[in-house]
């Protein structure tokens, strides 16, 4: 017995929404819902007639394959052909499946041809760590990496076949790598267990690489760092990683970059910052400092007289250059006066004499500090000493 058209049991167009076709079912629901119709055979069958119709057309790809093969898109086997999949409708939904999982598995994506066309793997990424210094990372630099990794075996040009024999076509899957059963609306995919995915199998294999197609070797790459790299960054070097089982393409190598701490410049984005401590002498007095640059000359600063702890001068152009662009960040010296030690007599007597003769006006910052303490405290009765 044939069944009715979908499309004619909800009565709607070919054509019609997804919007008209929820607004059908629920009005036909509702007439022929069996709690409305208590022990009417004929309003049960057609309220299963109406939700069988109503679970293909409301999602799209069984609807598509409806509109495609009709009711056969359903039946097992879907028509004629081969193991579950030589036909038309198996083709259709194998594209469904490529659609959702063909694009890359967690770095081991596999590509299948029809006819007997082997499958392949795409190969691993591979991540490589490596450290410069913070002047390296100014400058730019080229690099050579060794790295560890699977290249293709050159004695069977990934075949995996002994040379003088080629791999056979699996009978089981047809070449094609996976088995399909449909069970009732859906087909179900999955790794043919007898070549494991491969679409074919080796009887005589490559004694240099084992039937894997591939070998372990040492390679030796070289790499630009280019200028103005920060800690963190990724270079992705293409087609780089290790090489695809059975012909299929590589994966890529990720070089991770770190930057050693450097022992006078701490680095904010293309902003390097330098402490350098000045005497209380050069402080007080003003004097001019030297201090180093990254690309290994030196300049002056200007201190002013009464510079304080923490004080920034800012040297333009001096830091570090923003990656692939022509602008420059800044040097950013901060000062912190040294109190002196290791004094001797006369040195001792000197600040003490100088102590003696300081007036609020030598230490403004200090004064007025104290200042607010000793009213804070008046509120107490207490008194604050300098």
């Amino acid at each position: 017995m044939s069944k009715r058209d979908y499309y004619e049991i909800l009565g709607v167009a070919k054509t019609a929404s997804d919007g008209e076709m929820k607004v059908a079912f629920r009005k036909l629901a509702m007439t022929y819902h069996p709690d409305k119709n208590p022990g009417n055979k004929d309003a049960e069958i057609k309220f299963k007639e109406i939700n069988e119709a109503y679970q293909c057309l409301s999602d799209g790809q069984k609807r598509a394959a409806y509109d495609r093969f009709g009711h056969d898109a359903f039946t097992q086997g879907g028509g004629q052909g081969g193991p579950g999949f030589g036909n038309e409708f198996g083709d259709f939904m194998s594209d469904i499946f490529d659609n959702f999982f063909g694009d890359g598995r967690g770095g081991q994506q596999q590509t299948r041809g029809r006819g007997g066309a082997p499958g392949r793997e795409r190969g691993a990424d591979l991540r490589f760590s490596l450290e410069i210094s913070l002047e390296e990372a100014f400058t730019g630099k080229a690099e050579t990496i060794k790295i560890p990794t699977s290249i293709t075996c050159e004695t069977c040009a990934g075949s995996g076949a002994k040379p003088g024999s080629k791999p056979r076509t699996c009978q089981t899957c047809a070449g094609y790598g996976r088995v399909r059963a449909a069970q009732g609306f859906f087909a179900i995919e999955r790794t043919c267990p007898n070549c494991h995915g491969r679409g074919e199998i080796v009887d005589d294999p490559c004694t240099a690489c084992a039937g894997a197609g591939r070998v372990n070797r040492e390679r030796t790459l070289a790499i630009n760092v280019p200028a103005g790299v920060d800690d963190g960054l990724r270079i992705r070097l293409a087609g780089e990683g290790e090489s695809g089982l059975r012909g299929g393409p590589a994966g890529d190598l990720y070089v991770f970059l770190s930057i050693k701490q450097h022992a006078f410049f701490q680095r904010d984005g293309a902003d390097l910052f330098c402490r350098v401590p000045i005497s209380m002498v050069t402080a007080a007095l003003a004097g001019e400092i030297t201090v180093p640059v990254i690309d290994g000359s030196q300049t002056q600063v200007r201190i002013p007289a009464g510079t304080q702890t923490a004080k920034q001068f800012r040297i333009k152009g001096k830091g570090m250059p923003v990656l692939r662009t022509r602008e420059v960040g800044d040097l950013y010296i901060q000062v912190f006066v040294e109190t002196p030690q290791n004094l001797t007599k006369r040195q001792r007597e000197l600040l003490q004499e100088f102590g003696q003769t300081a007036s609020d006006d030598n230490h403004p910052e200090a004064a007025g500090f104290f200042s607010k303490v000793r009213d804070f405290l008046g509120g107490f009765g207490g008194t604050a000493r300098q």
